[in-house]
């Protein structure tokens, strides 16, 4: 899939984000709302028309709206924000102390550096922390489980928070970082279940729930705030 024009369109009388992207594997023109970046974006078969794409948004334009409206504000890596790290508010704050970059201390986010480097420098930051934590509880509970995964990637994904490769790649999106531990606990135990199971069985969920305790918990979590981890950054 590749990104094909983004643009500018109204619904029920305010501008809304449009990304077209195409697709060789599209079967039929589907649209859904892009959480991180507060717009819309919809996927055209190699051979559907923009115009298409269009009339698909007008025919769906009142759930659209309403969608877009229900999203979380956006919390931009800016000074002074408050941005949660394992569900705990950590306040970003530019220093002129230590060597370049960002690092988490006392409850806050340090920056050097030039203002228009912040924002990259945080995202590093956090990014950073996501891989260390994520790829050290995968090995714990692949080795509970006599499991071993090929890879643990952490990647900026929009619609997944973890995913299972069949080759045993297992990948996560960054922002759990953000969210509680009992819910990074739960996704990357989910994701540990398919190195065996790849499918969402009886069997899977009777190794996930062995390997965390959080499923309800974690899932309900998500449910209510998910939205709100990909409008930070």
């Amino acid at each position: 899939m590749s990104a094909f024009v983004t643009e500018l369109v109204p619904v029920k009388g305010e501008l809304a984000a449009v990304a077209f992207r195409r697709s060789a594997r599209a079967q039929k023109i589907s649209l859904r709302i892009d959480a991180a970046q507060g717009g819309i974006v919809i996927t055209l078969p190699m051979r559907a028309s923009r115009r298409a794409g269009l009339s698909l948004l007008q025919t769906h334009e009142a759930w659209v709206a309403e969608k877009l409206a229900a999203l979380p504000t956006a919390l931009p890596f800016k000074p002074g924000a408050m941005v949660p790290v394992c569900g705990v508010p950590h306040k970003i704050v530019p220093t002129a102390a230590g060597r370049g970059g960002a690092w988490i201390e006392d409850g806050r986010i340090l920056v050097t550096g030039e203002p228009a480097f912040l924002a990259r420098r945080v995202a590093d930051c956090l990014k950073r922390l996501a891989r260390q934590k994520l790829t050290a509880l995968t090995a714990e509970k692949a080795r509970l489980a006599g499991l071993s995964p090929k890879t643990v990637r952490v990647k900026d994904t929009k619609t997944r928070w973890g995913s299972c490769a069949p080759d045993g790649t297992v990948a996560f999106c960054w922002r759990l970082i953000l969210a509680p531990d009992f819910v990074q606990d739960y996704v990357v135990g989910h994701e540990v279940a398919h190195l065996k199971h790849m499918n969402h069985g009886k069997n899977f969920w009777a190794l996930t729930e062995k390997l965390t305790a959080h499923r309800e918990a974690a899932s309900a979590w998500l449910s209510v705030h998910g939205q709100a981890l990909l409008r930070v950054g």
